[in-house]
């Protein structure tokens, strides 16, 4: 296993670590787990997956797994979700409850997430800062952390609303370069002292499957398969501290572990890097509405969160992958049959897209 400095902390990071994510059945879950421990891997994000039964369900096999002695091998980060808290004394509940579960005193990472323009003012309103030194005094956390999908200009104001945060968790693939918060924000994270967590290099598995017969010609310029690909480009980036990778079976552990070896920065020549910018341009062309997701339609007098409904089909089409999509669509609650179609979000688009009517094929589209 490689490693890499965690920030400025005293830690080093394997490069590749460990999504608890969509396990198997508890058995099976353990030991993938413990494959991935004894393979060097030495960070283990619990990461909420949008339903508090499924994220107690996946904290039962993690705990499981402490048990057999290998709680001092692996740092453990644990998800704090804006969405299901409301005040300082939820905030405490839910650690407490997530601890419980997991049968241990304390995680060393606790990460708050998934932060955006529209959340920003939940920092304040629950005085995260106040909170987490509390916690941290307390022994429950060691240090927080955040995750964060939003233009870069809000990662700045995250960054000064409390100074010791210890690392910045962004969802980043070779399509992502440009994206929420893109390369931009992760060289700003880095200048600041944090640390880099990458997820989601396989953007949930879309760039390893339905690969269209053009881009699958394109992946033959380059020696290797799609997903070594994936990580090496993110890897490349020094940055990057580590990529967190989900396996949900033996063999993906197995040969994510094998391609460490490959993990080094601006390792990459110029060449590869072309090529595979040839790929993404490949992929960008599938994108059906020019959508930068500027937000400059924003806020909807309703609350329809129209930049993130376009992405979600965007990302469907362009993958050809309907049935994440429609998951995520209806994690948040899109509310398209209440739209009155007043118009201000076609005004106020710089683009000049045709909202309403791509709603109503997003709506159609990803509904269940």
């Amino acid at each position: 296993m490689k490693y890499r400095k965690f920030g400025t902390m005293n830690f080093d990071i394997s490069v590749l670590s460990f999504g608890a994510y969509c396990l198997p059945e508890k058995g099976a879950a353990i030991e993938i787990l413990r494959c991935a421990t004894d393979n060097g891997v030495n960070f283990l994000e619990l990461s909420y997956p949008g339903d508090m039964d499924k994220y107690k369900h996946e904290a039962e096999k993690v705990g499981e797994f402490l048990k057999e002695e290998y709680r001092d091998k692996v740092k453990i980060s644990i998800d704090l979700p804006l969405q299901e808290v409301n005040s300082p004394p939820e905030l405490d509940h839910f650690l407490d409850y997530i601890l419980k579960v997991m049968r241990v005193e304390n995680v060393d990472f606790c990460v708050v997430g998934e932060l955006n323009r529209a959340n920003l003012n939940k920092l304040d309103k629950l005085n995260i800062s106040g909170w987490a030194e509390k916690a941290i005094g307390d022994g429950k956390i060691g240090k927080l952390g955040f995750s964060f999908h939003d233009d870069p200009q809000y990662l700045k104001t995250i960054v000064e609303n409390y100074k010791d945060w210890a690392f910045c968790q962004v969802r980043y693939s070779f399509m992502d370069v440009n994206h929420h918060p893109g390369i931009t924000g992760i060289k700003y994270a880095a200048r600041n002292g944090l640390a880099v967590v990458a997820t989601k290099p396989f953007k949930d598995g879309r760039l390893l499957k339905n690969i269209p017969e053009k881009i699958i010609e394109a992946w033959k310029n380059l020696n290797g398969s799609p997903l070594e690909w994936c990580l090496r480009w993110v890897w490349n980036h020094p940055e990057v501290s580590t990529v967190v990778v989900d396996a949900p079976i033996m063999r993906q552990v197995l040969d994510n572990v094998a391609l460490v070896e490959k993990a080094e920065p601006d390792n990459l020549t110029v060449m590869e890097l072309v090529a595979i910018d040839k790929i993404r341009e490949l992929y960008l062309q599938l994108k059906p509405v020019n959508c930068a997701t500027c937000y400059c339609c924003m806020p909807c007098p309703i609350g329809i969160d129209v930049p993130n409904i376009l992405e979600i089909y965007n990302d469907a089409v362009t993958y050809n992958d309907f049935e994440v999509a429609r998951a995520m669509y209806k994690a948040i609650q899109p509310n398209i049959e209440n739209c009155t179609q007043c118009g201000q979000c076609e005004r106020k688009c710089p683009r000049q897209i045709p909202i309403i009517e791509w709603l109503k094929k997003a709506h159609e589209a990803l509904k269940t």
